[in-house]
């Protein structure tokens, strides 16, 4: 399998001292990795609807979440730092429940409990670690396993579609994927340069799950938002194909 490590260093972001020592260091500082929810809440809304179970895989602020009516929040990390530091600041929030575990392997929750997964950076801090296909493919195994028919994995990642669609389709998934990709935050467009799509419009795929020859980023260091939708039946791990031009890969 293929494994991103141009954004990788010398850290291991897949080991939980790694975090613990670093949530330590930072106190009660506030995380929200790469996007804001005020950011990816058009993509939330239209796919997940209020009354869903969701699984946060990564603590964040999902605080914003619950004040736009979202009722049933699950969030899970590795590190029992933060976890704990979380459980306290929203101890007041019924609707938040927060637990230590490890993504490649949350045997604690029944098959098909969840109507969302929501990762923001988790499956990228894997690919940054040892053994990372490995915990990638188990995560992922984890993920589609606790996702309901029909349920919705939604993954924020710097990963563009060479590094994470060969992941996604790996054998035993059948996802149908849209991608949309949105510049990072504080970013700038150029002056005279503006675009007439909406971030809310998929991004064309070609038929391998790539993106189309000359697709260029206006941001260079955009985020990807894979929006996966879990269909009946395994894949087996076979190239999905386009069921349209441009806008969706399925089976």
């Amino acid at each position: 399998m293929y494994r991103d490590v141009s954004l990788c260093n010398t850290y291991n972001y897949g080991d939980a001292l790694y975090w613990d020592a670093r949530y330590v260091e930072e106190g009660g500082a506030s995380f929200d990795w790469y996007q804001r929810y005020s950011a990816l809440r058009p993509f939330v809304r239209k796919f997940v609807p209020t009354s869903s179970r969701v699984l946060m895989v990564g603590c964040g602020n999902a605080e914003d979440m619950v004040k736009d009516g979202y009722v049933d929040i699950m969030n899970i990390d590795i590190s029992s730092v933060v976890v704990e530091m979380m459980r306290k600041k929203y101890a007041h929030v019924p609707q938040l429940k927060y637990m230590q575990m490890d993504v490649r392997d949350m045997n604690f929750f029944q098959d098909e409990s969840f109507d969302c997964v929501i990762d923001k950076g988790t499956l990228d801090s894997l690919m940054c670690g040892t053994d990372a296909p490995l915990s990638v493919s188990q995560m992922l195994e984890e993920v589609n396993r606790l996702l309901r028919p029909g349920g919705i994995y939604m993954l924020i990642t710097y990963g563009d579609p060479s590094v994470r669609i060969p992941h996604l389709n790996q054998a035993g998934c059948n996802w149908k994927i849209v991608l949309y990709i949105i510049p990072r935050p504080g970013f700038e467009s150029r002056v005279g340069c503006s675009s007439a799509k909406s971030i809310m419009e998929p991004v064309p795929l070609t038929e391998r799950g790539l993106l189309p020859a000359g697709f260029v980023l206006e941001d260079p260091d955009s985020h990807y938002i894979y929006v996966c939708k879990k269909m009946h039946g395994s894949f087996g791990g076979a190239p999905q194909i386009p069921n349209q031009v441009g806008a969706t890969i399925a089976q």
